[in-house]
């Protein structure tokens, strides 16, 4: 299997979005990226192959889950609420985008409206 995406390009391409940051809350070993104060991925950084939780609609979440058999309910995580997605896997690239574009949106959007505002705006209380 090719490698749709590697960790690399996928913190470069989340960094480039309003509001994001990196962080390593819980141990060195797992990549959280936040939209301001809310998670929306997360990874861990010393697997030999790239799994990414992301947060999805609950009904497009089991859709995905039976079209794709590389991404399954969120280890570690609110079933309903999250995938893993293997990024080696089948997942066309693009999908694999709209997806980091999905949960990024939904958390976005789970912000208090003063966070939200301040990161449209372009501030941010957090940094890199």
């Amino acid at each position: 299997m090719k490698k749709r995406m590697d960790l690399e390009q996928l913190r470069t391409y989340c960094a480039a979005k309003k509001g994001v940051s990196e962080d390593f809350p819980f141990d060195e070993k797992h990549l959280v990226i936040k939209v301001g104060s809310k998670l929306f991925a997360i990874t861990d950084v010393t697997a030999e192959l790239l799994r990414v939780n992301l947060k999805c609609d609950p009904v497009l979440a089991d859709e995905l889950r039976q079209l794709h058999p590389e991404i399954v309910p969120g280890y570690h995580m609110n079933k309903r609420h999250w995938n893993t997605v293997d990024f080696e896997g089948d997942v066309p690239a693009e999908r694999l985008l709209w997806l980091v574009d999905h949960s990024y949106e939904l958390v976005f959007k789970g912000l208090k409206k003063a966070e939200r505002m301040q990161i449209e705006a372009g501030e941010s209380e957090e940094s890199c």
